[in-house]
């Protein structure tokens, strides 16, 4: 039995008063999670933070991103023995809004800002092989943008990015991962995934997974469906059996929603 997951990913919100404040919400709502794993992805300037407000509580806490060097000329980047000094143990990577193919514009962009930080396959599996060697576990995403789904090409393109963001690997390195697939078109719009869809891509996911790794690491990797995850349509993801939990994006930033998609997590169990 893989143990389901439900991750919040704030994104760019919350200073440290809001943070603190947010975490100490869902410690006080949240009961017992059972066997589901909570996590949340939080700021960097947070991160020591929010591992203080959730101490022997069972929320574990995450970066956003991390470079694949352990110190160096990188202004503003965060190293992963940065991340694991503060506390955190999770890192979330390659994140479509950080992936060199973002399909969307904020008003008054150009063509040249779609791009945001240029995450590729390359520097995705640089980051994963680093956030192993120092201890941290990963949740790296994979995803398809609109147009590709409507080439009919979903599974060729989430397909070579799992195998490039597992390139040499072990298999006893990618059973250390969780791969989230969040289709581009569905984060943030309200737009979700098709449960029978989204599941038969985690399905897709975790083929690439047996060819790479092995049958059996295939079988206990977690996969995470992420997406306009809301209360309302959590129920009928964590229902297929191949999405073990979600990577929440708004829903987790209301206490009482996440800790909605905590208890569904726990319930599908």
């Amino acid at each position: 039995m893989r143990k389901p997951i439900m991750a919040g990913n704030w994104k760019m919100n919350c200073d440290n008063d809001e943070a603190c404040k947010l975490a100490c919400g869902i410690v006080d709502t949240m009961a017992a999670p059972g066997e589901a794993e909570v996590v949340v992805f939080v700021p960097a300037t947070a991160l020591t933070t929010v591992v203080n407000c959730v101490e022997d509580s069972p929320i574990e806490v995450g970066a956003q991103n991390l470079f694949w060097a352990d110190k160096g000329a990188y202004t503003g980047e965060i190293s992963g023995r940065m991340i694991v000094s503060t506390g955190a143990r999770w890192v979330l990577i390659g994140h479509s809004e950080r992936r060199g193919r973002f399909g969307k514009l904020e008003e008054g962009w150009t063509e040249a800002h779609v791009a945001y930080f240029g995450d590729s396959d390359v520097t995705v599996n640089a980051k994963t092989r680093k956030a192993l060697e120092v201890g941290l576990k990963p949740i790296v995403c994979c995803g398809e943008l609109l147009a590709e789904r409507q080439a009919g090409r979903t599974d060729e393109v989430v397909g070579g990015q799992v195998r490039a963001m597992l390139d040499g690997l072990s298999p006893a390195e990618v059973a250390k991962l969780v791969i989230a697939y969040e289709p581009v078109w569905a984060i943030g719009t309200g737009e979700v995934c098709d449960a029978e869809e989204a599941n038969r891509v985690c399905g897709v996911v975790r083929s690439v997974v047996a060819e790479v790794a092995g049958p059996a690491v295939a079988e206990g990797l977690r996969v995470l469906y992420g997406g306009s995850v809301s209360p309302d349509n959590v129920a009928g993801l964590m229902a297929q059996p191949n999405i073990d939990g979600g990577l929440v994006g708004g829903a987790s930033l209301k206490a009482e929603s996440f800790v909605a998609l905590v208890a569904a997590a726990a319930a599908s169990v």
